[in-house]
C-alpha cells in the first residue's frame, strides 16, 4: 500500500471538502464510514451549518486555529476543476501549522496540477482512490 495512504489512514482528524448532507452521496457516506472508524470528522460546505452532527465551515481557511493545529488530512469531494483552490487553502494551512500532512481526491478525481502544488509545498497525495476503501481493506 501507498506510503501516503498508510500515513493518511493512520491519522486521527480529516477535513472533508464537499461533505454533502444528503445521506445519498458519496462524500456523506465516506464520511460516516470514517467517523463509525474513530476519525474525526471536519465538514467543509458552505451551504449547511451542521453535518453528521458536526459545525460545517465554508472553507479550510474559515476553521479555528485550534482545528487547523490537529488537522491531519483533507479528504476532497469537489470537481477536478475546483480542487486547485481547496489545494492552496491546505497549503496556507500547512504553511503556517505543518498540517495537513495529507491531500486525498476521492474516486474519479484527479489533478495533476494541484498534486504538484501540493507536493511542492510538503504535503503527501493520494488521487482518484477511496478512503472508505482503502481503510476497508487495511482493516481486514
Amino acid at each position: 500500500m501507498d506510503n501516503a495512504i498508510l500515513k493518511a489512514l493512520n491519522c486521527k482528524v480529516i477535513a472533508v471538502v464537499g461533505l454533502s448532507k444528503d445521506p445519498s452521496r458519496p462524500s456523506h457516506n465516506v464520511a460516516s464510514y470514517l467517523r463509525a472508524n474513530g476519525f474525526k470528522i471536519i465538514p467543509i460546505n458552505p451551504t449547511v451549518d451542521f453535518i453528521l452532527g458536526e459545525k460545517s465551515y465554508h472553507s479550510l481557511l474559515d476553521l479555528p486555529d485550534d482545528i487547523k493545529r490537529e488537522l491531519d488530512v483533507v479528504d476532497i469531494f469537489r470537481r477536478s476543476e475546483d480542487i486547485p483552490d481547496v489545494v492552496r487553502e491546505a497549503a496556507q494551512i500547512h504553511i503556517s501549522y505543518l498540517r495537513p500532512s495529507v491531500v486525498w481526491m476521492q474516486l474519479g478525481i484527479v489533478n495533476q496540477t494541484a498534486a504538484k502544488f501540493a507536493t511542492d509545498h510538503g504535503m503527501d497525495v493520494v488521487m482518484d482512490r477511496c478512503m472508505k476503501i482503502e481503510h476497508s481493506k487495511l482493516s481486514r
